[in-house]
């Protein structure tokens, strides 16, 4: 239980080559499929509405990697999973590229900032302010019942997409540096701009895989990242991704927003107990 509260709480600050050494797990069939399901049950969850990381990491941890190694082998398993969700979204015309090809490089550039400052501060002192937001995230979207069940497309003013793009910035270095509940907030972005809750998925996962990329990049550099576990645990998310994110589709934005509360509500409680 203790490592699990670690991996949650564990940045790159004070990374040493310690925190890397890991003695090569013995990759027997039901290691492979434990990776694997829980990599398909993640994705499947992360594809709707975020909050992946509530399984895969503390599944990574109890597979046997430290904390830093599991953080970065997320990251992994988790870039292929937004690619799975945005081609998927993209695909079935979920995704508003006029807008989301410029916010694009912004969380990307956002999240490798964040990550290399992550190297130096410890990152703690940003869970009570994450478990104000989400609370606030999560009394809204329960207080206005119609919220993102349909469309109510604002207009995008010059003044709409600076904040936007300042959003889509912060929210990056947001997930470099600390990285619970992004998902979540980057759909409550897109909901505020009028979009639906399944094209709000869409978009956010677009966000969402420029700043994996961003992240994956800075622990690559640190030699943080296991690829056989995360290759593993990456093809069930893919799988898990399609499948999510085609139900998100067929089913709309009423299947989405009681899951997206769930979740919102679960990273509320995880952020609670880990601060403890």
């Amino acid at each position: 239980m203790n490592l699990v509260k670690a991996g949650f709480s564990l940045g790159l600050h004070g990374l040493n080559k310690g925190d890397l050494c890991v003695d090569h797990l013995h990759l027997t069939i039901g290691l492979i499929s434990f990776l694997f399901v829980a990599g398909f049950i993640a994705s499947f969850i992360d594809s709707t509405v975020g909050g992946g990381g509530l399984v895969t990491l503390p599944s990574l941890l109890l597979a046997g990697l430290p904390p830093a190694l599991a953080l970065g082998t997320n990251k992994l398993a988790g870039t292929m999973s937004s690619l799975t969700s945005t081609l998927s979204y993209l695909r079935s015309g979920k995704v508003d590229f006029r807008l989301t090809r410029w916010l694009f490089p912004l969380s990307l550039a956002g999240s490798v900032l964040g990550a290399d400052l992550a190297r130096h501060l410890p990152s703690a002192f940003l869970k009570p302010l994450v478990v104000v937001l989400l609370i606030a995230v999560t009394v809204y979207t329960l207080v206005k019942k119609d919220f993102g069940l349909r469309k109510e497309r604002r207009t995008l003013t010059p003044q709409l997409i600076l904040a936007a793009a300042a959003l889509a910035l912060i929210i990056g270095f947001y997930d470099g540096f600390f990285g619970p509940g992004t998902g979540s907030f980057l759909i409550f972005v897109f909901l505020f701009l009028g979009y639906d809750y399944v094209e709000a998925s869409g978009n956010a996962k677009v966000l969402n895989f420029g700043s994996n990329i961003g992240a994956l990049a800075t622990f690559a550099g640190l030699h943080a990242v296991d690829w056989r576990i995360g290759l593993i645990m990456g093809v069930g998310m893919v799988l898990g991704a399609v499948a999510g994110s085609q139900m998100a589709i067929r089913k709309g934005a009423a299947y989405v927003r009681p899951i997206f509360i769930v979740v919102t509500v679960i990273l509320i409680g995880k952020q609670v107990w880990s601060w403890l």
